[in-house]
């Protein structure tokens, strides 16, 4: 089910539901070919309108993911434009896809810590904490460090996706990242509600991303909960 978060910094909700179904795509979970259930019943599953609904599908037949067959219904069609708002968030539940969320744990503008890779050319970086959804499961907690010089993240501004915001609202967008995937130990400042108790091993990325200058503006580290995700990267 999409969430009904209507907030002014939430994506709308024909977005979420657009980014939902390209993920299923891309995961297979939705085959070539595959007829989606009727409007009406599509959207009743999903909490919206049809209206709402409507234009979500015509986000997937823009991008060539879908085909509607006037008087027979909306095909799937896979090798489309998969690129979204949510196209470089690589967790994954189980069975693939699921609608990325965030909940906000915290957010501070630090010095930079020692034990961080140099990125940016400031001092001084926005830590913003998170704990993360695949739909209504909790699958990670992660930390993102955003250079001071990119701009000031204030509480209560962020949308479910990082890089959504940072185009609408700071006015760069991240165009390349660099992944390295490993385990790690839950870091003592979990909240229960990841389900990992501290200190036990969990899947663990770290990331550098670049926007539109040499260096890199970006440094986050995840904590992902192999029992619940995934970390999917698909080669085409």
């Amino acid at each position: 089910m999409v969430s009904s978060n209507e907030s002014q910094n939430a994506l709308p909700m024909y977005v979420q539901i657009s980014e939902l179904l390209i993920r299923d795509i891309s995961a297979g979970r939705l085959m070539d070919g595959e007829r989606l259930p009727p409007e009406r019943a599509m959207a009743d599953s999903l909490n919206t309108s049809v209206g709402t609904l409507r234009k979500a599908l015509a986000i997937l037949i823009k991008k060539n993911l879908l085909e509607s067959v006037q008087g027979s219904g909306n095909y799937v069609r896979h090798g489309g434009e998969v690129n979204s708002v949510y196209s470089m968030f690589r967790l994954e539940l189980l069975d693939g896809g699921g609608l990325p969320r965030a909940n906000i744990l915290d957010i501070q503008a630090l010095t930079k810590p020692s034990d961080l890779p140099k990125f940016g050319t400031s001092e001084a970086a926005t830590r913003i904490r998170r704990l993360r959804f695949l739909n209504n499961t909790v699958i990670a907690i992660e930390e993102i460090w955003l250079d001071q010089n990119a701009g000031k993240v204030p509480a209560g501004a962020l949308s479910d996706s990082l890089y959504h915001f940072y185009q609408k609202q700071l006015g760069f967008w991240i165009s390349r990242a660099e992944d390295r995937v490993g385990i790690q130990t839950v870091p003592a400042w979990a909240p229960h509600e990841f389900g990992k108790p501290v200190g036990e091993i969990s899947g663990y990325i770290e990331r550098l991303s670049w926007a539109q200058e040499p260096e890199a503006v970006e440094f986050s580290r995840t904590w992902f909960d192999t029992d619940r995700a995934l970390y999917v990267q698909r080669i085409k």
